[in-house]
């Protein structure tokens, strides 16, 4: 299922409105303990008839679900697989309140089973690093060990019950996981030491040694490991929690003259609302009464304040800093563009890169063969190991059962997804997917459209030219006038600049269209106006001095478009008008290049405009005069060519190039579908939303490459030490205690490494 932005307080598109109203539904889950897990509750989903998608992401425990099946056959289906789950909106605050109620009373309990655990294992550790017997010779040691051993039992049962719950589980589901891995490694550590303990006879003397200690220490330091993940990875998912925090509680609503606060789920689209300054903005409306300077910057990254007056758009989560504001509201819950935002950010953060499929490969592999080589090792000590083979082959099965658990494989994807993802959509840029998440590290070529792109794309007056007798002010009047009858797209630009001047047009009657050329009329006191280019002025025999000529080309060198203004018959002057640059443009393209990146301007202009931009841009390569399907075929070149292509756009005519781009970029100001095309939304009209976007791609992709070979090294390399292959060189056999503790560090690491990514600055790279 596919998501997209449109930019606040415009209509949305027809298939978001559709996908909306479809069947995407979020559930928390429990009992998941590594990446085995993920896959297996995935596939569990999918073979449900109606399900169309169903990923997870195990950082967060939530799953995501699109199609018509109802949430108790989906619940059912988890549950059937060996788990449990229930229904979360992860777009309302209440929703995430409770989960993260939850989870904060599930890492206090994590860490009281901690303590627990610690407190029966630590003294016991230390008992025999002091020089304790932790062997069973007489009947005095056989009776204390019992009673060490009812208390480790017990320890099992309670702190430790959920590990061996999930193994129950697992192996009725004929599947494996970490569980099953702690509970089979723990568990044959107590009963060893149980045989010890009962039958000390059917043990050979050197080997009656008890391991009661590596049992409470395993599941104490793996539950640490637990309890310090889940804390970190609470801190991680903040950006969506920052988010729904926008939303506030209650709306002033007007209804039949009367005002009243109520709760935002009471407020209806048509309803007149009235926001006092320092307020948040409830829901997205349209002004009716008052300005004020509002604060847009949740949506779009930009920290300067926007003034909103009659007529203007507002949206929720943004803060009125000055006036009062009377609004009437367009769109309300879940239809709200910041509803929207949350909700896109949340299913990108479930998301997985096609690099994060690596680790649910490896799972579905790896714990079974982990099994298979604890067996393998604890034969091999039997057969040729030195005395007492009995309980190294023990140890080594159990140690090797311990260190290999795939708890940072299977999180090493998803935490630096979510971080990623969330530090995106702080700096206003919306991924839609993992597979944009991935593909934006990996940009060769950015392909820019110019109008509306590099561009402002809407024209304005750079430059008035009076002639000898005249001012600028009474050209932009004459010019006003006239053009205050024209339908061409130029009027505007005149009709702003006299405004933005202050500056009355004059009034013109007998208004004359000459088509191609330009306009005609004439003042209240006679006056005859001529507006238009060259070849009008020089087929109504206006002279115009070699200077103004030459200026004029200079000017449209400049991609500006010159015209003429003649006042009976004598030239008065020459305005220009131009699409100009973004202020930002150039500085962004710049940063672009140091990327590595190489910059292809693409534009329906002519030539001359085209290289006039392109130069003042600092873009090398350009292509004048493409129709919108030669858009899409340069970017098909160029992907021919090795190039991996990123487009950006926001007009329709950018639509197919979009959509043929590995990444396309849509700016957060453009049309529906060019919004709809693309794979990943900049909410700001700026060019560094692009810059900003690789980098931030590129450093999530090297945080996750971390993680994944640091999760692969760790496991690789800790399995053959823990089987037991230094011993022969060293005396060195890995004690299952250490490796308990490595087990929960290695995840701990996964999690904090992620968690840098939240301090990444994009704007220095």
């Amino acid at each position: 299922m596919e998501h997209v932005f449109t930019a606040p307080g415009t209509a949305l598109p027809a298939a978001l409105e559709a996908s909306l109203t479809g069947g995407m539904q979020d559930f928390n889950v429990t009992g998941a303990s590594c990446a085995s897990c993920v896959r297996k509750i995935e596939a569990a989903l999918r073979r449900v008839p109606g399900v169309e998608y169903a990923e997870m992401n195990f950082a967060q425990r939530i799953v995501s679900i699109d199609g018509h099946v109802p949430a108790k056959r989906l619940i059912q289906a988890i549950r059937d697989a060996g788990y449990d789950a229930s229904a979360i909106d992860t777009g309302d605050a209440d929703g995430l309140a409770e989960k993260e109620r939850a989870d904060q009373a599930h890492y206090r309990q994590m860490l009281r089973n901690t303590w627990c655990a610690l407190g029966v294992g630590v003294p016991l550790m230390l008992y025999g690093l002091f020089g304790g017997d932790m062997g069973v010779h007489t009947d005095t040691q056989r009776l204390g060990w019992l009673l060490v051993g009812a208390v480790t039992l017990a320890v099992m049962a309670f702190p430790g019950r959920h590990f061996y719950v999930g193994a129950w589980k697992s192996i009725r589901n004929r599947a494996a996981n970490m569980d099953t891995l702690i509970a089979i490694g723990t568990g044959t550590a107590w009963l060893y030491s149980m045989v010890v303990v009962l039958a000390p006879d059917a043990i050979p003397a050197a080997a009656r040694h008890v391991y009661f200690e590596a049992t409470t220490m395993i599941l104490g330091l793996v539950t640490l490991g637990l309890a310090l993940e889940s804390r970190a990875r609470g801190r991680s998912s903040r950006a969506i929690r920052r988010l729904v925090g926008l939303q506030p509680r209650t709306a002033r609503v007007i209804r039949d003259g009367v005002e009243s606060d109520i709760p935002i789920a009471r407020v209806r689209a048509g309803d007149r609302l009235r926001v006092r300054p320092g307020e948040r903005i409830p829901v997205d409306g349209v002004v009716d009464e008052g300005g004020g300077a509002v604060d847009e910057s949740m949506l779009t990254g930009e920290p300067m304040p926007v003034h909103k007056s009659a007529g203007n758009t507002v949206s929720a989560g943004t803060v009125n800093q000055t006036g009062t504001l009377v609004f009437r509201a367009t769109r309300v819950g879940r239809d709200t563009a910041l509803a929207r935002i949350i909700e896109l950010v949340g299913r990108a953060q479930n998301a997985k890169p096609p690099i994060g499929r690596l680790a649910d490969r490896v799972s579905a592999w790896f714990v079974p063969a982990v099994m298979i080589i604890a067996v393998v090792s604890a034969l091999a000590w039997l057969n040729f190991g030195p005395a007492p083979v009995v309980a190294l082959a023990m140890v080594s099965a159990t140690t090797v059962l311990i260190i290999a658990c795939p708890c940072a494989l299977g999180l090493a994807t998803p935490m630096s997804v979510m971080v990623g993802v969330g530090k995106a959509a702080e700096h206003g840029i919306l991924i839609r997917n993992g597979e944009a998440l991935q593909g934006a590290a990996k940009i060769t070529t950015m392909v820019l459209d110019k109008t509306g792109t590099i561009t402002v794309g809407k024209p304005v007056v750079t430059d008035v030219i009076p002639a000898t007798g005249h001012d600028a002010d009474e050209i932009i009047a004459w010019a006003a006038g006239l053009e205050r009858g024209s339908e061409h797209p130029l009027a505007s630009a005149i009709a702003d600049c006299a405004s933005d001047r202050g500056i009355a047009p004059a009034p013109v009657s007998d208004f004359n269209a000459i088509a191609g050329h330009g306009l005609e009329g004439r003042t209240d006191e006679g006056v005859v106006l001529l507006f238009g280019n060259h070849k009008l002025m020089r087929d109504r025999n206006v002279g115009i001095d070699d200077a103004m000529i030459e200026r004029a080309e200079s000017l449209a060198g400049e991609a500006r478009t010159p015209m003429y203004l003649a006042v009976d018959g004598s030239l008065a002057g020459i305005i220009a008008v131009a699409d100009p640059l973004r202020e930002d443009s150039v500085a962004a393209i710049n940063r672009l290049a140091r990327q590595g990146i190489r910059v292809v301007m693409l534009t329906g202009d002519n030539e001359r405009t085209a290289a006039a931009v392109a130069a003042a841009a600092g873009i090398g390569d350009f292509i004048a005069g493409i129709l919108p399907e030669g858009k899409a075929d340069h970017v098909a070149d160029l992907q021919r060519q090795g190039e991996v292509v990123g487009m950006s756009g926001d007009g329709i005519n950018d639509a197919p190039a979009l959509a043929r781009a590995d990444v396309g970029f849509a700016i957060g100001s453009g049309t529906d579908v060019a919004i709809e095309s693309a794979d990943i939304t900049l909410m700001r009209g700026s060019l560094h939303g692009l810059a900003d976007a690789v980098a931030i791609s590129r450093a999530t992709m090297r945080n996750i490459r971390q993680n994944l070979v640091g999760a692969f090294i760790y496991n690789t390399a800790g399995i053959p030490i823990a089987a037991g292959v230094l011993y022969p060189f060293t005396g060195l056999l890995l004690s299952p205690v250490i490796a308990g503790a490595a087990m929960a560090l290695s995840s701990v690491t996964v999690v904090s490494n992620a968690g840098r990514l939240r301090f990444y600055d994009p704007s220095e790279h």
